[in-house]
């Protein structure tokens, strides 16, 4: 049987020696898109731009520093531990001490994710909007992101699944030659998926009525899948193979429950405000 054969460089081209990855160019138009989508938001509900600016940045400071500290203290702790700052510097150093640009290796998704509630926090705090109705705001475009981050994954060959035999497996011949489940396309599927979901449901109840509906939706969509994916890719460190759940399952399962909490959470508080207005 012939499978689709994945051998692209990661490196689309390099300036000055310094490499510019595929992952970076798609992370930055994921990141433009959604920014984009943000802005019209802003706009309908009569919020002030200079608060998307704000917004914008504190997002992209807690998804990085959040994503960064949560794949360094979970999945390599002993190796950061000893190379503390390479966990905010784009850099490795050899074991001859030369230091070399090597990209940020590894980012946590839920650490990205606790980085962001964070973020959000301090947003509200600093505007006065409403913790709840700001996490709402940047939950309908999250996924679209992260949609594009796991198509940066396909090009790096990383977070590959396991070996299958299903017409539409990949060949990643940068790792290896088997034929395995192409993992990142599926969750990249179901965040874009999931990202179409949240915009319908913003076009019929907004930011106001149903508060947190949008971000519970987020939540069980993007971590139920995450979930059952987890189970058809290859484990990220030796020390799960001890494990009947792998960490991204384990950590998954707090984010569900809440997901599903806020969901009804936010049913609940609709119907009592559409009886106040009967």
């Amino acid at each position: 049987m012939k499978y689709i054969e994945w051998n692209i460089d990661p490196v689309v081209f390099r300036v000055a020696d310094i490499p510019v990855m595929y992952y970076s160019l798609l992370l930055i138009a994921g990141t433009v898109l959604s920014v984009w989508m943000l802005k019209r938001v802003y706009k309908e509900n009569g919020m002030p731009w200079e608060h998307l600016q704000i917004l914008v940045m504190l997002s992209i400071a807690g998804l990085f520093l959040g994503a960064r500290l949560g794949h360094c203290l979970v999945y390599e702790y002993e190796y950061y531990f000893a190379h503390p700052l390479e966990i905010l510097l784009p850099i490795r150093v050899k074991t001859d001490r030369t230091v070399i640009f090597s990209g940020y290796q590894g980012m946590a998704s839920h650490g990205g994710l606790v980085g962001w509630i964070i973020a959000m926090v301090i947003y509200s705090r600093i505007t006065g909007e409403k913790v709840l109705r700001t996490l709402d705001t940047i939950a309908l475009v999250l996924p679209l992101a992260a949609g594009f981050i796991r198509l940066g994954n396909l090009a790096n060959s990383e977070m590959i699944g396991i070996e299958t035999d299903v017409p539409w497996a990949f060949v990643f011949e940068r790792v290896d030659l088997v034929p395995r489940h192409p993992a990142q396309v599926y969750e990249a599927l179901v965040y874009f998926f999931t990202f179409g979901v949240n915009l319908l449901l913003y076009r019929r109840i907004g930011l106001e009525r149903y508060r947190g509906v949008l971000l519970g939706n987020t939540l069980v969509l993007v971590f139920v899948a995450r979930f059952l994916i987890e189970f058809i890719k290859e484990r990220q460190v030796p020390f799960e193979d001890q494990m009947n759940l792998d960490v991204g399952q384990v950590l998954s399962i707090p984010f569900i429950l809440l997901g599903i909490f806020l969901l009804l959470r936010g049913m609940k508080g609709g119907k009592n405000m559409t009886q106040r207005f009967r």
